[in-house]
């Protein structure tokens, strides 16, 4: 397995592993123009965030995206784990694991960041285990949102 930041070539695999990881989670079909558009913006404008993806045999099988949040309580950055997907065919397999000890040594290089941190569906104690068993811990926050546009 190669881990690597992803390049405008990957799009197609990233918007195939947000399509999935929607329908599996919560049961939705995103619109494809919107999805890809908000893909190709990452690559578009570095401030936004980046990917990074897993290969085996030259093709991808698995991916997240970092996003950035701000510290003033740290004066540092957080990343936020995002998009987090791996093909049913590659999971249990460490795929996720690699992915983010790739992420944690090029935080550690950039030695601005002060932590990392991702959401997760309650349901999914999978997930949950693996964040766990890799150092994260559950915080006390709650999550809140309001859109501004219909997300039917």
């Amino acid at each position: 397995m190669k881990i690597r930041i992803a390049d405008a070539n990957d799009v197609g695999s990233l918007v195939e592993f947000n399509q999935a990881m929607a329908y599996e989670t919560e049961g939705k079909t995103l619109d494809s123009s919107v999805l890809g558009s908000g893909v190709r913006a990452v690559f578009d404008d570095a401030r936004r965030g980046f990917y990074v993806v897993c290969e085996s045999e030259d093709r991808i099988i698995g991916g997240l995206m970092i996003t950035y949040e701000w510290s003033d309580w740290r004066n540092g950055w957080f990343w936020w784990i995002q998009s987090v997907y791996v093909l049913p065919e590659f999971r249990g397999q460490g795929v996720y694991k690699r992915l983010y000890g790739f992420v944690r040594d090029a935080a550690s290089k950039r030695g601005d960041v002060c932590g990392f941190r991702l959401y997760v569906e309650k349901e999914n104690v999978v997930a949950q285990t693996s964040y766990e068993n890799l150092g994260m811990e559950r915080t006390y926050y709650l999550m809140y949102e309001q859109l501004t546009e219909s997300d039917d």
